[in-house]
């Protein structure tokens, strides 16, 4: 489930709460005419508090609603995510829907994956690729000159609703959006998601994706095999040195979404790789502690795995990977008895190639890509843990063996090979 940012007042402004009542509205209507009225009048307000940057104001709402009611926080969640990735505006004379789009593309290395402003020679043939695969043929776009790291991307409603009208306009206008002056720093991981944002437009009522030209089970699919087929040579030229893996372009907080979802097997492959290339071992030298954590360990409720790695017969962590948990997910519960398991793996298994995994609990999922990347020795340590990070550098805790939390520690005598970070 989602969850809105800590805040120390309780009390609500007025906006703050006709905010709450109109979400309730919207649930309590007796039918679509009424939920669609309701609807329109919570948007208005959130398009009035997001333009006026008054995310205080929607933040405070957010928070009372889910500590209060979480199907009322979700209805005003969602509002607040429509509300700020796309609107209704007007040029010429015309009227025109708008979206922020999002182009996640997934990267891992051994080195440093690259992010920052990219040349006008490759918007124009990404833009192109996406028109063609993508976008509905009436569409208008403007792409940002720059792939985002998640560090750079916005960090609320208020500043994605003011990108989104940024380059929506940009997009109506015909020219090419510029570049910020000054971006956050890049924090370097092993694998992580590289964005490409961009504001699409058409006329009211025509559709925005291809797929929305003609209703068919694999229209997304379609679309996706046509869009990795013909931009990756692109992408791996902005990311030179990489493993890349495009996912669907969509719209932004559901392709923010999809991607950190993704991005969770290949950290697990990124992490072995770079031991073993940086130790010069073997996967099945290396063991595997995996533990659950959660903000309310007392409740058991588990928010993250975190995966620790050491090398076998030694009980010092070298490196940590974060699995978070999202949506129903965060329904898991942990194991109730600590195991150790030795099966085999065939050679075949090793990265960068992924196996087809059933559908199955996050926890039987990170076991599985484990033993997918060679590692044979894992541990399982039972309950919840506290989510508890370094004082000195803020990094996660991890558990070794004996179930202590402990701060990871590559050995002196390991190389460098870029400074990482635990992802």
């Amino acid at each position: 489930m989602r969850r809105p940012l800590k805040r120390s007042s309780t009390k609500l402004s007025a906006d703050s709460q006709r905010l709450i009542l109109l979400a309730q509205a919207i649930l309590q209507a007796s039918g679509r005419l009424e939920e669609r009225a309701w609807e329109k009048e919570l948007e208005l307000l959130l398009q009035k508090l997001l333009r006026t940057h008054h995310q205080e104001t929607v933040d405070a709402a957010l928070e009372h609603a889910f500590k209060a009611q979480s199907t009322i926080y979700d209805v005003l969640m969602e509002s607040a995510e429509a509300v700020s990735e796309s609107c209704r505006s007007e040029h010429d004379g015309t009227h025109y829907d708008a979206l922020l789009i999002v182009v996640p593309i997934l990267a891992w290395t051994r080195f440093a994956i690259s992010s920052g402003a990219i040349s006008p020679a490759s918007v124009e043939t990404l833009s192109g690729q996406l028109k063609a695969h993508v976008l509905a043929p009436n569409t208008k776009m403007a792409v940002a000159p720059y792939l985002f790291s998640i560090d750079q991307l916005p960090k609320s409603h208020s500043e994605t609703f003011g990108l989104m009208q940024q380059l929506t306009q940009a997009a109506l206008k015909g020219i090419s959006p510029r570049a910020a002056a000054k971006q956050a720093e890049t924090v370097p991981f092993l694998a992580d998601t590289r964005y490409l944002l961009a504001g699409v437009v058409v006329q009211s009522g025509e559709p925005l994706f291809k797929w929305q030209t003609e209703l068919s089970a694999i229209g997304h699919e379609h679309s996706l095999s046509q869009w990795k087929l013909h931009a990756r040579s692109c992408v791996e030229q902005l990311l030179p040195g990489c493993g890349v893996e495009l996912l669907l372009p969509t719209a932004y907080y559901a392709g923010c979404r999809e991607a950190d979802k993704e991005i969770r097997p290949h950290s697990i492959q990124a992490a072995v790789n770079y031991l073993t290339h940086a130790l010069d071992l073997e996967p099945g030298d290396l063991q595997a502690i995996v533990g659950g954590f959660g903000e309310d360990s007392y409740n058991g409720q588990i928010d993250e795995y975190r995966i620790s790695f050491s090398i076998r017969q030694q009980e010092e962590v070298i490196y940590g990977v974060v699995w978070p948990l999202y949506d129903q997910e965060d329904d898991e519960r942990p194991e109730t008895a600590m195991v150790t398991t030795t099966t085999p793996l065939p050679e075949s298994a090793k990265f960068p190639i992924l196996e087809e995994l059933e559908e199955r609990s996050p926890l039987n999922e990170i076991v599985s890509l484990l033993k997918n990347c060679g590692i044979v020795h894992i541990k399982r340590h039972a309950g919840c843990f506290p989510m508890e990070t370094c004082e000195d550098c803020g990094m996660p805790l991890y558990l070794d063996l004996t179930g202590e939390l402990v701060h990871p520690e590559m050995p002196e005598d390991a190389p460098q090979e870029g400074k990482v970070h635990f992802h």
